[in-house]
């Protein structure tokens, strides 16, 4: 058989694969950049109150990858915790997002998760993953704060303090969202690099509302030589829904995984 026959016999047969595989001409069937997707796992478990905004993070998140630079896994109860975020479950994996989730989560060994963030490990956290393993000081370490409570949904004036940083560089100066504002069992400024806050609380009930006061909202942080990042926004489904927040998390995911 000539090499040109042979070259045209293979070029039929791929030809024969991508139409049986549903893969038009115009379609990459390799990954981007030459090489693999990064991995990112969206952890949606609880032990706590459970959001009723679960299931838009995770659509959110998963668009988000579809649309750009990475994939996902999601681990969304005991069993998937226990078989996905051990040791060897973590070197699978890229980062890992902890979205909305509460409690104490039950990773088999907690020894090895902080171990893999600080050796050059990737962490992001929403809204109520600072309402997660209270009782493990070492996650509270790691992600650089501590949801102590909330009062009413309100509607917030947020300070965008960082803004060339990729998780905010899209947000311009100020932030005006409708959500559920947490205050924290102390103020971390000083001790994390922070991207948003409020220079007044919120009118959501609580004492002291509407006053001057020092609400840090989204932060990044060092742990190790893994990246940290954290946004305190993501109670309300529309707030995963806009715009904005989808930005605030893909340029945080770009940071994370250091793109």
């Amino acid at each position: 058989m000539s090499l040109r026959v042979g070259l045209k016999i293979r070029l039929v047969a791929l030809a024969a694969l991508m139409v049986a595989s549903g893969i038009g001409c115009g379609e990459s069937v390799t990954k981007p950049s030459g090489g693999p997707r990064p991995v990112v796992l969206v952890v949606t478990h609880t032990t706590g109150f459970r959001h009723s905004s679960i299931p838009t993070a995770e659509s959110t998140i998963a668009e988000l990858g579809r649309t750009s630079f990475f994939d996902v896994t999601f681990c969304r109860d005991a069993a998937d915790v226990a078989r996905l975020m051990t040791a060897d479950g973590l070197k699978q994996v890229h980062a890992v997002f902890f979205a909305n989730t509460t409690g104490d989560l039950g990773i088999p060994d907690l020894d090895a998760f902080f171990a893999w963030v600080q050796a050059n490990g990737a962490v992001l956290g929403a809204h109520s993953a600072s309402d997660t393993y209270h009782n493990e000081p070492r996650y509270i370490d790691m992600l650089g704060g501590e949801f102590q409570t909330h009062g009413n949904q309100a509607q917030a004036d947020i300070d965008v303090e960082n803004r060339t940083h990729p998780a905010t560089s899209s947000l311009g100066s100020r932030w005006l969202v409708f959500d559920e504002i947490y205050h924290f069992t102390s103020n971390n400024r000083g001790r994390v690099d922070t991207l948003l806050a409020l220079d007044r609380q919120p009118a959501d009930g609580l004492p002291g509302e509407s006053q001057p006061k020092d609400m840090p909202i989204s932060w990044t942080k060092s742990y190790g030589t893994g990246r940290v990042f954290y946004t305190a926004l993501g109670h309300r489904e529309d707030v995963w829904e806009s715009a904005r927040f989808r930005q605030h998390l893909l340029g945080a995911i770009t940071w994370v995984l250091r793109r």
